[in-house]
């Protein structure tokens, strides 16, 4: 097991340290909450016998797998990481034991609960849909058992006593986002989970207490993750619907500001090409200054066409800012049509998050 455990650390670090390192930014960032809920499929597990009676040597503990929930509320920095505070609540049973040259018995329940802090990465894999992540996490469990009786060559020890200790897991899954709901992602992932220290439970009778080694459990979760600071559609001017086709080139003059992924702020350099704009619809004659609003090919496409009225909305209050009136101005949203750069479903393509602003 402890080669295992070696193994997959080296390989995680490795991934981290290396190859994710050339990964293009995850898909949340800020805060977010998730929930989980599925098996857990527990290892047999070592114990040393609870009292006068049992006799030396070590007992086997087998368990039946059970019900595991998991909660979290963390924090994404944007660069593929993110940082959480995570609890759990575990419920398994107690199916058997057997110690060697005897054997006897064991009835009873466990249940586990606990807090993790964990450090997470997610992967940008190039699918809009889908999110791989690797992690790890340490924190403390405490293990509660229900009715708990051990039976081996004549003696009987029961306990309903509470033990605690270190522990840590480590994590792999993916997070699907739901078409629609930005922020909204389902995720399933696999959790190793190594509670370290011995457990000691005191039990009737006194004078011994049965103490457990190292517990190794086998999780699998499904749940919902949910990111706060992904943007909603907007609920803003009305926009016109976009046409079929391209707008006709009938323009005096064009301007082009781009913006980052998944963003509708104006960079200094982008609010400069905007006061330029402004400053030539006073010396022309027009009749309207379109704005048209454009994504990359990297979202569903109805956030696309969302994000790009947005884009357009930023352009458009900037220009008002600087002198241009409101009503001269026409909005327009594209999505991801009409790229400048063509490119596969899913690419993100700087050149493509774009507005232009026509004079005509």
């Amino acid at each position: 097991m402890q080669k295992a455990v070696r193994w997959w650390v080296a390989v995680a670090m490795l991934l981290v340290g290396g190859g994710l390192r050339a990964a293009q930014a995850q898909p949340i960032s800020g805060p977010y909450v998730s929930l989980g809920a599925g098996y857990d499929l527990p290892q047999n597990t070592a114990a040393t016998p609870p009292a006068a009676g049992f006799g030396t040597g070590r007992l086997r503990y087998e368990q039946n797998g059970g019900l595991a929930l998991s909660g979290a509320a963390g924090w994404a920095l944007g660069d593929g990481w993110r940082f959480e505070l995570e609890g759990d609540y575990d419920r398994t049973g107690i199916a058997a034991l057997a110690r060697t040259p005897l054997t006897g018995s064991a009835t009873g329940r466990m249940v586990t609960y606990g807090a993790m802090a964990n450090a997470i990465f997610d992967l940008d894999i190039g699918n809009r849909y889908v999110f791989p992540y690797l992690g790890l996490g340490a924190g403390y469990m405490w293990t509660r058992l229900s009715g708990a009786a051990v039976t081996s060559g004549g003696a009987r020890w029961t306990s309903s006593a509470i033990a605690g200790g270190f522990a840590w897991q480590a994590i792999a899954g993916s997070a699907f986002p739901v078409p629609g709901v930005p922020g909204l992602s389902v995720t399933a992932e696999y959790r190793f989970r190594d509670i370290t220290a011995g457990e000691a439970f005191s039990g009737t009778p006194s004078g011994g207490a049965l103490k457990f080694g190292p517990r190794f459990d086998h999780l699998f979760l499904v749940g919902m993750r949910y990111a706060f600071d992904v943007a909603p559609p907007p609920v803003a001017a009305p926009v016109a619907p976009a046409p079929v086709a391209a707008p006709a080139p009938a323009a005096v003059r064009s301007y082009l500001v781009f913006f980052d992924w998944n963003s509708i702020a104006l960079t200094s350099r982008a609010r400069a090409i905007v006061a330029e704009a402004a400053s030539a619809s006073h010396r022309v004659e027009l009749t309207r200054i379109r704005v048209n609003g454009y994504t990359d090919a990297s979202g569903g496409t109805a956030y696309n066409q969302a994000l790009s009225a947005r884009r357009a909305q930023a352009v458009a209050a900037q220009l008002v800012r600087d002198g241009v009136a409101r009503g001269s101005i026409v909005i327009r949203a594209f999505g991801e049509t009409h790229p400048l750069v063509p490119t596969a479903p899913g690419v993100r393509e700087p050149q493509n998050r774009r507005v232009e602003i026509i004079l005509r």
